[in-house]
């Protein structure tokens, strides 16, 4: 496949001097300069499981709507409609 890439002047010129030296071509030395640097790509640490501790029966309280947003910000400032 082929692709453009940018590259800053000093590096492509080094690239190129290593090229050949190794008596190789540019393309294969970004190749094999790619390859090595996703091989040694850490994976992620497995994610610890979570869990929401909760206390009491019986769900939401009387009156509280998960979907009208104002109504839980007024509840949890301490309005329940009635102030």
């Amino acid at each position: 496949m082929r692709t453009t890439i940018r590259l800053e002047d000093r590096l492509l010129i080094e690239a190129k001097k290593r090229a050949a030296e190794k008596g190789t071509t540019l393309t294969a030395l970004i190749e094999d300069s790619l390859r090595e640097t996703l091989a040694r790509r850490v994976p992620p640490a497995p994610r610890k499981r979570f869990r929401v501790i909760t206390f009491g029966e019986g769900g939401l309280q009387p009156g509280v709507d998960l979907d009208d947003t104002s109504s839980l910000l007024d509840r949890m400032d301490g309005f329940d409609g009635t102030n």
